[in-house]
């Protein structure tokens, strides 16, 4: 059997030192395929390595703990660093997810290895698990919603590029593919458009026909013509169909 990998997630580098040193002596096996020293480099480290865990610190600078989990999810299982108290962290789903107080007591730790150990090779936590997990916790600790896209992984050629989602000016899907459109170009995704729908903030990304997501704050105008409703928008020379069946957002225009 190959060994099990972990990628560790810690903008203090002393704890996160510390935490590899722990791992090292109550669990030999595991192989640190990663560290990272706040959430996008961890979304990165998860993307690009495919460890079986990730251990991320809920406070990190740019994308938090639970902001990076939300990106990862369906990779690897997820524990959390958290420095908060024991009765908060109350709210963690620990069939899916478990924590690690810091700083990190042997005891404590030995717990997570061994359940560790255990659920490596299960199936992982469906997205639905993990967005409720997710959103509840983030009710709980007081932070933004983080089922709620911030940012796109995309591919171009061999790299991996994080698009900040205020940046994207629409999506559009064929068959197998997903268009990530900004002025600076484009990419493409896996992603559907109905997986984008759970995930996109309503307010801000409205769809406008089966096959289209636009960013609203990036319309310029809506043309009417005849029974026809096309979006220009503030940047590119895209235009965009507006279907029927979405034509009443913009009954007011």
């Amino acid at each position: 059997m190959r060994a099990p990998t972990a990628v560790v997630a810690d903008d203090e580098p002393m704890l996160r030192a510390q935490l590899v040193d722990s791992l090292a002596s109550l669990w030999p096996e595991l192989r640190i395929v990663g560290e990272a020293a706040h959430g996008e480099e961890a979304v990165r480290a998860v993307a690009g390595e495919r460890p079986d865990i990730a251990f991320l610190d809920i406070e990190m600078p740019g994308l938090n703990g639970l902001q990076a989990a939300a990106q990862v999810k369906g990779l690897a299982h997820v524990v959390f660093i958290t420095a908060y108290h024991q009765y908060a962290v109350e709210a963690f789903e620990r069939g899916a997810i478990d924590y690690v107080l810091k700083p990190a007591s042997e005891a404590r730790l030995r717990e997570t290895v061994e359940r560790l150990k255990q659920r490596i090779g299960q199936p992982l936590p469906s997205d639905e698990a993990m967005r409720s997990i997710l959103a509840r916790l983030a009710s709980v600790l007081g932070k933004s919603d983080p089922t709620r896209l911030r940012w796109i992984q995309a591919s171009v050629g061999t790299q991996i590029r994080l698009i900040p989602i205020e940046d994207v000016l629409f999506f559009q899907s064929d068959l197998k593919y997903t268009r990530v459109v900004t002025r600076d170009g484009e990419s493409l995704i896996r992603k559907t458009l109905k997986e984008l729908l759970e995930e996109l903030d309503p307010a801000t990304f409205w769809q406008v026909h089966r096959a289209t997501i636009v960013n609203s704050a990036a319309i310029a105008h809506v043309v009417r013509e005849d029974d026809r409703m096309t979006i220009t928008l503030r940047h590119g020379s895209a235009r965009l169909d507006v279907s029927r069946t979405f034509a009443h957002l913009f009954k007011s225009m």
